[in-house]
């Protein structure tokens, strides 16, 4: 990643260092090693934050590895303030080691963690770090996303992710800090929410200062105490009434407004410190049958995303190929994606935010189901929702997909009442979102009806969900993938319904075609562009929808259903596509050359 991405966008400060690069790196399949001190030699060497499997990263194996180690120097000399050590995700099980003094440990994949690390640090000025990750690849009860348990990856699976896969980075901050800052817009009351927590020596006059800014003109600077190390306060900005003024303030996918915000931390008439953030105003909301956009009813047209890259995987080559993701996006008429089975990296929730790009976030699946599966599912996802509340992009969350690990739905209670639990836990840390309990079928708890359908035919998707189609012959006959829409005591009660899951056309073109895997396939550009713009025009022409997401973004391995190559490269021209996503005809007849 380019060293010059700040790795936790919503709370910046000056003064940090990335650790990416260069690490001495062993695996530890047989778990010989237990202390840093028990290993004598390093027979490799990695390119963080690339996971090992990937070509990045120097080393390239994909095979089964049950844990291994990192390690590198550093240099940092001890002072009076506070050493704080970051990564921003590690899979599975990590523990850290300062110079053979253990500062942090952490499990789950997908979500950052940190360590003190100020009391480790030699007087010399030269440190050690050492990393130790687990990540069973045949453990099934951990969130895993679209991580192979098989050697080879199959059907809709892809290579594994071991160890560090996110930044690694330091920043010395003051003994007493601003630790946790959370915005919440209000839109009603054209109201900005903010929670402030501060870490460290706690003193009885402390004061936090926040100002908010939109294009350099102060619009708010308001100081509150600070009580038992929190504030916690809303912060009321001018109403300029009419829409043409409001939406000057507004944030959406067609006017990605931001309101640049500083928070200053004070003691004793002194600056103990000041942390650079941004939030906007924004309302995610239902109304009946429709998605609703800052107060308006407001189509959703996203498209299927697994963030994987072919030579690093899970991890972006650089911040650049994050932002060309949301650039590209766009540029193919989307005004949204789902992330799906994956918890992307913060850069790309900071280039959504910036450049006007909806995200429906998705936690990764176990795929069985067991207290220990649930336990973890349960603590990480609240670590997702903590990490990312704050991102004006993200406008639905979702903990379960097509009841992977909860497969028995229909029958179970058990596994009924985890997706039930997960529902209401949610919305009891987010109450400003819509939550999909289980996207694709067998619903329960939702607020959003999603269905997963990749029928090839046009014309039978017309017929199943079309002007002559009712809503509940549907729900009652209606079987995509073989399963029912919602369980029995959980009938429809008016919720907007999504075409969460469609298309899926596979299209190599000239490449390689072994091996590959769709859900219907084109043979030539003209093939392909003219299923993909029927299939478009039926879901954008279908009232009983209020949105649709197309499967799938760019090819991934096997998978060649993607309006792009795997390097990103259009397969048919990107004006061409964009004109289909958003259902514009097209005239004259163009040329179908890709560019």
């Amino acid at each position: 990643m380019a060293e010059t991405a700040y790795p936790r966008p919503q709370l910046v400060r000056e003064n940090w260092m990335s650790l990416n690069g260069a690490w001495r790196f062993i695996f530890d399949n047989e778990d010989r090693y237990h202390e840093p001190s028990d290993i004598t030699e390093w027979p490799l060497e990695i390119q963080v934050p690339y996971p090992p499997e990937s070509k990045m990263s120097g080393i390239g194996d994909r095979g089964f590895h049950l844990a291994c180690w990192y390690q590198r120097e550093f240099e940092m000399l001890p002072g009076d303030d506070t050493v704080v050590l970051h990564f921003g995700a590690v899979d599975y099980r990590a523990r850290v080691w300062v110079n053979d003094d253990l500062v942090a440990e952490h499990e789950g994949g997908f979500t950052p963690f940190h360590g003190d690390i100020s009391a480790a640090l030699h007087p010399s000025g030269r440190q050690t770090v050492t990393v130790y990750a687990e990540d069973d690849p045949l453990d099934l009860a951990k969130p895993r996303g679209k991580q192979d348990w098989q050697l080879e990856p199959h059907s809709i699976w892809y290579p594994r992710t071991t160890g560090i896969w996110q930044t690694v980075w330091l920043e010395r901050v003051g003994r007493t800090h601003i630790s946790q800052l959370r915005w919440t817009p209000h839109f009603e009351g054209f109201e900005i929410g903010c929670e402030v927590l501060i870490a460290g020596d706690l003193h009885q006059e402390m004061t936090i200062e926040v100002k908010i800014l939109h294009d350099g003109k102060m619009l708010a600077d308001d100081r509150y105490k600070v009580i038992s190390g929190e504030a916690h306060r809303k912060i009321s900005l001018s109403d300029p009434g009419i829409d043409d003024s409001r939406n000057d303030l507004l944030w959406s996918p067609e006017r990605p407004t931001l309101l640049d915000t500083e928070v200053t931390l004070w003691y004793d008439r002194k600056v103990i410190d000041k942390v650079t953030s941004y939030t906007a105003l924004r309302a995610a909301h239902l109304n009946r049958d429709r998605f609703m956009l800052n107060g308006r009813p407001y189509p959703l047209r996203l498209v299927l995303d697994q963030g994987y890259w072919p030579d690093t995987l899970m991890t972006a080559p650089s911040d650049d190929h994050l932002r060309q993701d949301v650039e590209l996006a766009k540029a193919m008429g989307f005004n949204g994606v789902r992330k799906h089975q994956k918890i992307e990296d913060p850069r790309y929730l900071y280039w959504a935010d910036k450049l006007g790009l909806l995200v429906w976030e998705e936690m990764p699946s176990a795929y069985r189901f067991t207290p220990t599966a649930i336990k973890r599912i349960v603590k990480e996802w609240g670590e997702v929702i903590e990490r990312d509340y704050s991102h004006p992009c993200i406008i639905v969350w979702v903990p379960f997909n097509e009841s992977w690990g909860v497969p028995n739905l229909t029958s179970t209670q058990a596994h009924r009442n985890a997706v039930e639990a997960l529902y209401h836990l949610t919305h009891t840390l987010d109450i400003t979102r819509p939550v999909i309990g289980n996207d694709g079928w067998e619903a329960s708890a939702t607020d959003i009806l999603g269905i997963h359908d990749y029928d090839a035919d046009p014309e039978k998707l017309l017929l199943r969900y079309g002007a002559n189609a009712g809503t509940q012959e549907m729900f009652d006959r209606r079987r995509p993938g073989g399963r029912i829409l919602t369980l029995d005591g959980y009938p429809h009660r008016g919720q907007p319904i999504v075409l969460t899951e469609f298309g899926g056309i596979a299209y190599a073109k000239d490449r390689d075609t072994k091996n590959i895997w769709g859900y219907s396939e084109a043979d030539t550009d003209e093939e392909f562009y003219e299923r993909y713009r029927r299939l478009l025009e039926v879901v954008n022409e279908t009232a009983m929808f209020s949105g649709f997401c197309y499967t799938q973004f760019a090819d991934t391995f096997q998978e060649a259903n993607g309006l792009l190559f795997e390097d990103r490269t259009p397969k048919i021209p990107l004006e061409k596509i964009a004109a289909a996503t958003k259902n514009i005809k097209m005239v004259p007849k163009f040329r179908l050359t890709a560019t």
